[in-house]
């Protein structure tokens, strides 16, 4: 291994020299002697064999070689400072990595929001987010595969919860599809004449999928953005979370359809840290944040 011939420290003191316009007001802001700065990147300039400063008056200007090696430098710097502070988040027990379950019929926009909050806090944290279908999400909790999971209907026996917000779904189709020209759908067993998609479930030990299953026609799909491009083919009849359907409900690229008793679903979203007795603090300032976004002021167990 070659090693290396100059220190982080010379390159600190260079960057502090530019950045503060000399080595007077860099040795008063480094609280270091102006001597031992000349010293530090007189001694840098001789080992790597260039000028990178020269001085005109009272003031040190970059040459154009130091110009390319201090951006350089700092990038190194920059990183070395984010290693240390790696180093001290994961000795208070700060976590260097979160995984999230998101229950799909869950907002994005929501939890994108209550991720931009924790951002700057985040200490370079790393977020992993799985998008995930009924029996998926409680499985992720069971297994202890995620630190967070927004979880949809009753979480797995034993856990507590937090409740977020409902969520609707919106009964649709195309306008040029047979069901939409019938008003309103007073015998469910109507639809089971036509192809119904539905929203594969992520779980391995079980099989449900999401929406009225009586349908003899159904295709599966991932997730409900496929959905709509089958939607759009004039294909099928969906249950959709609302806010996924609004544009489309409105430009009247689809409709909705009126079952009589059920023109709508709700659905209650909930916040499930799997492991509390362990849960450290990105994953309680993020839990925290996510509650923030539905108005509910986080209690000290989260």
């Amino acid at each position: 291994m070659t090693r290396a011939k100059s220190t982080l420290e010379q390159w600190r003191i260079l960057q502090a020299v530019v950045d503060f316009g000399g080595y007077a007001q860099a040795a008063e802001k480094l609280n270091k002697s102006q001597s031992s700065l000349n010293h530090a990147v007189a001694k840098l300039q001789h080992q790597l064999g260039i000028e990178l400063l020269e001085v005109k008056g009272r003031k040190a200007y970059l040459t154009q070689q130091g110009e390319v090696l201090l951006r350089r430098s700092r990038h190194v710097t920059q990183a070395v400072n984010e290693l240390e502070q790696l180093a001290s988040n994961l000795e208070q027990g700060w976590e260097p990595t979160l995984t999230i379950a998101r229950e799909i019929i869950y907002p994005m926009e929501s939890l994108v929001c209550a991720l931009n909050a924790f951002l700057p806090h985040s200490r370079g944290t790393r977020i992993i987010m799985l998008d995930s279908v009924i029996t998926g999400t409680q499985e992720l909790i069971l297994q202890g595969k995620v630190d967070i999971a927004i979880c949809a209907g009753v979480p797995p026996k034993g856990y507590l919860s937090e409740p977020l917000c409902e969520q609707e779904l919106y009964l649709v189709c195309h306008p040029s599809h047979p069901l939409a020209d019938l008003g309103t759908i007073e015998d469910d067993k109507l639809l089971a004449q036509y192809l119904q998609l539905v929203i594969k479930d992520t779980g391995v030990q079980s099989n449900i999928d999401i929406g009225w299953l009586k349908a003899e026609q159904r295709w599966t799909v991932s997730n409900f953005h496929e959905a709509k491009v089958i939607l759009n083919q004039g294909i099928g009849f969906c249950w959709i979370p609302s806010f996924l359907v609004q544009e489309e409900l409105a430009s009247g690229k689809l409709v909705r359809l009126h079952l009589d008793g059920s023109q709508k679903r709700r659905i209650m979203l909930s916040l499930v840290i799997p492991n509390r007795d362990q849960q450290g603090p990105a994953s309680k300032l993020l839990a925290s944040l996510i509650l923030k976004q539905h108005g509910i002021e986080p209690t000290n167990s989260n």
